[in-house]
């Protein structure tokens, strides 16, 4: 490596990101994890549609991840109307 070629130093943008989907999560409650639920079904669905199969989601398979935002969309769901009656 010359050193025009200098490595650019890592940027942990995903922590960043994280930090934030977490802060929402706590300030939003069930709220904000049924919407991120409901993005990610529906964009894991729109995908398993035009043929993705396999993941980079630990899961892999994109049925159980299908299955996994579900679940998490259902538990959500109770939380708001548990806390609503």
């Amino acid at each position: 490596m010359t050193t025009e070629q200098k490595a650019e130093p890592y940027d942990p943008l995903r922590l960043c990101v994280y930090a934030t989907i977490a802060l929402l999560a706590w300030l939003l409650g069930p709220w904000a994890l049924l919407g991120f639920a409901g993005l990610g079904f529906a964009g894991y669905w729109k995908a398993r549609r035009a043929g993705l199969t396999r993941s980079k989601c630990v899961l892999r398979d994109t049925r159980l991840v299908l299955g996994y935002l579900g679940l998490l969309a259902l538990v959500a769901a109770a939380a708001i109307v548990n806390s609503l009656v």
